[in-house]
Order: C-alpha cells, then sequence, then structure tokens
C-alpha cells in the first residue's frame, strides 16, 4: 500500500521542517520529516500538516553557522554536531550542481562506518529522503536529501573494539545470539560503547544480490522480533529494524558494489540496537485482533508517535502478519503522541 503522493503537501510540509534544525536539546533527533514523508508514501498525506502541528513542540530553530565545510576542510568537520548548519550548506550546494544520486554513491561509502551516530536517525532520515527521490524529484525533496546528508555528517560516530562471535545461520538466530550489554548504562552513546561483542552475521556475503536477500533478511528478523522483545525499550528497539530498512530503501539507488559493505554496516547496528535494549525475556505477543495494513496505518496514525509511526512503515514493507503484529506491538507499548 505504497502510494506517490502528487498533492504537494509533502513538499510544504519539508519546506516547514527545513527551517528548523535536525535535533533538539543537543541530543533528540528531529523526526517530522522521516514522519511526514511516510505518512505520504501510506496514503496519509492528507494528515501531514495536522501531525506537524502535534509536533511542534519538538522543533527547534535551524542551528548557527560556523564556517563552510569544503571538499578540503570536510574530514575534520566530520562527527561535529556544531556544524551541522554547514553540512547541510555543503549538501545543498553538492546537490545543485551534481544529480543527487552521485552525491549519493560519493559521500555513503564516507558516511556508512558513521551510522551509529544520533541513535541511528541520519541514516534512517536518509532513508526516506532516498525514498521519496525515487517517487519524484523535486527541490523540496532534494533539500531533504541535504538535510539528511548533513545530520548524518555532523553525527558521523563509529563503533570500534567490538570482538567477534560466532554467527547462526540465520538472522533471526543470530540477533537471539546477541549477548545484552551490563546493566547501569544510561543513554545511547553510553549504551553503544559498552557494546564489546557481537556475532559477525553474513560476513561471507560479497555478491550485490546476495547481500539485499540477506539485508531484506534482517529487517523482517528485527521487524518480527519486537513483538516478543519491544518490552525491553519499546523506543529505541524500533531502530534494530529501521536502520537496516533504510539502508534497504537506499541500495537501489547505489553503485552496485556498495551493497554488500552495506549490508555489513547495517547487520552492525542492528546487533549493537538488540544488544543495548534487550529485554531478559521475551514475551510471548498475540495481537487481540487481525487487522489489514490500512487498518495499522490508521492506529499508527491516531496513536501519532513518530517511532511508531515508522516503525509501522517499515512493517508495512515487510509485509506479513508476524510484521503487522509487531507495529501492533508497538502502538500498545508506545506513549500516544496527543
Amino acid at each position: 500500500m505504497e502510494t506517490s503522493d502528487t498533492s504537494g503537501q509533502l513538499e510544504e510540509a519539508l519546506e516547514r521542517v527545513h527551517a528548523t534544525g535536525p535535533e533538539r536539546l543537543g541530543r533528540l533527533s528531529n523526526h517530522a520529516p522521516m514522519v511526514v514523508e511516510a505518512l505520504a508514501a501510506r496514503g496519509q498525506a492528507g494528515s501531514v500538516h495536522r501531525w506537524l502541528d502535534l509536533y511542534r513542540s519538538k522543533l527547534e530553530d535551524f542551528p548557527d553557522r560556523v564556517a563552510p565545510v569544503t571538499e578540503v576542510n570536510w574530514p575534520s568537520a566530520l562527527g561535529d554536531v556544531r556544524r551541522a548548519a554547514d553540512w547541510i550548506d555543503h549538501f545543498t550546494r553538492a546537490l545543485g550542481e551534481s544529480p543527487w544520486k552521485s552525491v549519493l554513491a560519493e559521500w555513503w561509502p564516507r558516511l556508512l562506518p558513521g551510522m551509529y551516530g544520533g541513535a541511528t536517525h541520519p541514516v534512517i532520515r536518509v532513508g526516506h529522503a532516498v525514498r521519496t527521490l525515487e517517487t519524484g524529484e523535486n527541490a523540496p525533496r532534494r533539500a531533504e536529501l541535504a538535510h539528511a546528508l548533513g545530520y548524518w555528517a555532523a553525527r558521523h560516530h563509529t563503533v570500534t573494539g567490538v570482538t567477534s562471535l560466532p554467527a547462526a545461520p540465520t538472522a533471526a538466530a543470530s540477533l537471539d545470539a546477541v549477548p545484552p550489554i551490563p546493566e547501569g548504562h544510561q543513554g545511547f552513546p553510553a549504551r553503544l560503547a559498552a557494546v564489546r561483542q557481537l556475532p559477525l552475521w553474513a560476513t561471507d556475503v560479497a555478491e550485490p544480490d546476495a547481500a539485499r536477500e540477506r539485508l531484506t533478511e534482517l529487517v523482517a528478523a528485527a521487524t518480527h522480533r519486537y513483538a516478543t522483545h519491544g518490552h525491553g525499550e519499546e523506543t529505541m528497539l524500533v531502530h534494530a529494524a529501521t536502520a537496516p530498512n533504510a539502508v534497504l530503501r537506499t541500495l537501489g539507488s547505489l553503485p552496485r558494489e556498495l551493497w554488500a559493505p552495506s549490508l555489513h554496516a547495517a547487520w552492525t547496528a542492528s546487533a549493537a540496537v538488540t544488544a543495548m535494549y534487550a529485554p531478559a525475556e521475551p514475551v510471548d505477543y498475540r495481537p487481540a485482533a487481525r487487522l489489514s495494513p490500512e487498518e495499522v496505518v490508521e492506529r499508527a496514525l491516531a496513536h501519532g508517535d513518530e517511532h511508531v509511526i515508522k516503525f509501522t512503515d517499515t512493517a508495512l514493507d515487510v509485509g506479513d502478519d508476524q510484521a503487522l503484529a509487531a507495529a501492533q506491538r508497538a502502538i500498545e507499548l508506545s506513549v500516544p503522541l496527543v
């Protein structure tokens, strides 16, 4: 039930969002551009402005500029969140001079190792931006890609010092094999720093089509797993699915030689989030009623929480009954926006 919105309401919503910054309170991501894109893609473009009005209190002004990012000094600006506006300006210029797929192909391998910054929200925002550009290119949609790539560059953060553990043959079993971090760590950065061991699933995959297949498997496994494990942390655990799904959505716009490295980075992100927030024990979850995809979208919109809407969007990409049940679980666990 994915649609290509031609009403102009998505563009109007993106222009509203682009007057605001990529974060608030110095650490919380602006989810508005991702949510309005998801709603438009799921046939709810008429609701984007009403949802934005409800979300408005979570938006901050666009940040101040420091100094231009250039082709010479960009490595020193990578990962400096104070330079978010400078990075957005840089990508705005780049996308004004070159086709968006060329810019994406140039910067994807530079940014991919740092997809863990900003709690993986930057790469998720890029995935939404790419999907909307694939359905139709215009100025607000190109601007959204500039903001998304700029946020990723500003929040670029790598993961190092992780010991490899044996992985199971399937993504689902390998997620089950992820060891949880020790208790006592608060906040995403501290929890991420505590990740010291991960199974290295699918490391032998190098062929592009095989990489896409395994990434599709990972997104489905992480989505299904939320139904039984989401109570570990109802908000943060959605990223175990939405981050790799953002990568999966982007593959078709990237050179094929980047597909396998993208799979490996997406696995590490999904496994790390699983280690950081997985509960001690799963539950046997069964939804009270079996809902259609349209009904699940309507309930997610009525609930309003940004993570619920984005997770429901990913669940619809997976498309099976287990995924729809996981989306219902997210609705039940999460606090409504209104």
